[in-house]
């Protein structure tokens, strides 16, 4: 097989593309921000804004003011975060039911994210979707965060697989850079972290999960 018949694995982002996290972040934080004797909220609205901007613009832009030390303070959350439990009912519908119809089509499914390893690890086995996966690569030391190449690199190495035999499945403009720079066949889902407004371009876009799982059986079966 050449070209797009050869596409074997399907690539996923995590946050906002298979589970909405922006909750747990918010209780998070709404924590950390109450025991530092804040009068305010976080508007899960707004919250969801900083989701795809990396772990240290989140911590300082909902904190706000009670952000004291930025490098401490998203230790700290990141520490609150290996002990949540993030709850089943925060991925996305569909998820569950279509992993399973891409691992009965035939295709081997892995993770690209930018959340550490650990918190990646732990946020999969809370939903019970780890089984679905052969490769997980979140953050790691000696690895740069999406748009750099070093994740998706990764993961292609612990594949042994080719840019042109992947899918990748995103829901930010981080995800859309790293698919194009890498040239891996990029299908955007809309209802996860992008910015308002912004219109991916060369590529498939989904306004569900089912719709998007729906186009990728039925790639392998005209394959």
């Amino acid at each position: 097989m050449t070209g797009s018949d050869s596409i074997r694995h399907v690539i996923f982002d995590l946050d906002g593309t298979l589970v909405d996290s922006s909750a747990a972040c918010v209780d998070i934080l709404s924590d950390m921000l109450a025991e530092r004797g804040g009068m305010g909220t976080i508007n899960p609205v707004v919250a969801r804004a900083f989701m795809s901007r990396g772990g240290m613009d989140m911590v300082v832009g909902l904190l706000g003011e009670a952000c004291t030390d930025p490098v401490a303070d998203l230790a700290e959350f990141r520490a609150r975060y290996q002990e949540y439990t993030t709850s089943p009912e925060t991925v996305f519908p569909g998820v569950a039911q279509g992993l399973r119809r891409l691992q009965d089509a035939g295709y081997v499914l892995s993770i690209c994210s930018n959340k550490p390893q650990v918190l990646c690890d732990r946020v999969l086995a809370d939903t019970h979707l780890a089984d679905h996966f052969a490769i997980v690569v979140g953050g790691r030391a000696g690895l740069q965060p999406k748009p750099a190449p070093d994740l998706l690199a990764a993961v292609l190495g612990e594949l042994g697989a080719a840019p042109q035999e992947c899918f990748f499945v995103g829901d930010s403009e981080l995800d859309h850079e790293i698919a194009r720079n890498a040239a891996v066949p990029f299908h955007f889902v809309t209802y996860g972290y992008a910015a308002k407004g912004w219109v991916p371009h060369a590529c498939a876009t989904h306004a569900t999960f089912p719709s998007l799982i729906d186009t990728i059986v039925a790639h392998r079966r005209r394959a």
